[in-house]
């Protein structure tokens, strides 16, 4: 009976401290680290959101681009730090991959990240060449399936999301379009036809598409895009078909609940702004609201999605 007592007085005194600190918290800077270069999607979203949560928090919410190893540098670097809500991460798609595409990493994303927040979601895009024959889904499948292994698509690099979802492609339309990674930029080699056909991320080709220079065939949402709302979804062609960029917060694991909380609260109240919603939207994208749990759920989905498609097309990291 005393232990039990001794339990449940611990127990809440451990609550009232957690709460304490939330109530506290923040009473220095915060910590947002980016697993990408600077101008790229994760990092301008991350910049958009941090200046109204620095005026919710009342500190200021500091963007740092940590990149590397395919955002796995930065995910280690709050993987190892203090649980006190002062490191956060720009969780994205790319970590959702990275748990399977990397098979020595130092960390589990699922297991030492907890997820605070989604933010932000875009479709991808299905470009193709102004002079390709195809003009529709359906066109371009039977023209690939004519000309199997004649049809290059290209991307970032193994295990980025232009590789996992040109493989989904693959597998679900039976086509064998051959991937070409790029080191580099791939636009320019797209742009002038040595490659024929990507999956973009929307605001990567969204403008050259408005200006004539790609033809976009599908948006990679279960649903058409209002960014783009004539183009049709891969889905309705391919039942079934979907790949979104998503982005979201995390914190190291162990975070106090309370903590978590107040973030989770006070980012979904930052989302809700219409100019922020206006911004997004000239990305291509969405804002997320939702629970910790909602996000840990998205998080977990997309990593066995991605993983069954990696295992399937046996894709290995560069």
């Amino acid at each position: 009976m005393k232990k039990l007592l001794l339990v449940l007085a611990f127990a809440a005194w451990f609550g009232d401290a957690g709460a304490s600190l939330a109530q506290d918290y923040p009473v220095r800077p915060v910590h947002l680290i980016v697993g990408f270069a600077p101008g790229l999607t994760p990092d301008i979203v991350a910049r958009l959101i941090a200046q109204p949560l620095s005026e919710r928090l009342g500190q200021q919410v500091i963007v740092e681009d940590r990149p590397g190893a395919g955002s796995n540098v930065g995910t280690e670097q709050v993987v190892r730090a203090p649980a006190d809500g002062y490191t956060l991460l720009v969780l994205t798609f790319a970590n959702a991959v990275n748990a399977t595409l990397y098979r020595t990493l130092n960390f589990n994303v699922a297991r030492d990240i907890t997820p605070v927040a989604a933010t932000f979601r875009s479709p991808l895009l299905m470009v193709v060449t102004p002079s390709f024959p195809a003009k529709t889904v359906p066109e371009f499948i039977a023209y690939a399936k004519a000309h199997p292994g004649k049809i290059n698509y290209a991307s970032a690099g193994y295990g980025t999301v232009n590789n996992v979802a040109g493989e989904l492609f693959n597998a679900m339309a039976g086509t064998d379009l051959v991937h070409v990674p790029y080191r580099g930029s791939y636009m320019p080699d797209l742009l002038g036809g040595q490659v024929q056909v990507t999956l973009a991320p929307m605001a990567t080709v969204i403008e050259s598409v408005k200006a004539g220079k790609l033809r976009a065939l599908a948006v990679t949402s279960a649903k058409r895009s209002n960014a783009l709302p004539d183009v049709p979804s891969l889905s309705e062609f391919l039942p079934g078909y979907e790949a979104i960029v998503w982005h979201g917060i995390g914190a190291p694991k162990n975070t106090p609940p309370a903590i978590v909380a107040k973030l989770n609260r006070d980012i979904n109240m930052v989302l809700a702004d219409p100019k922020l919603k206006q911004r997004f939207a000239g990305l291509g994208g969405t804002t997320i609201s939702g629970s910790p749990n909602d996000f840990g759920t998205l998080v977990s989905e997309e990593i066995e999605k991605w993983g069954k498609v990696i295992h399937m097309a046996n894709i290995k990291p560069e």
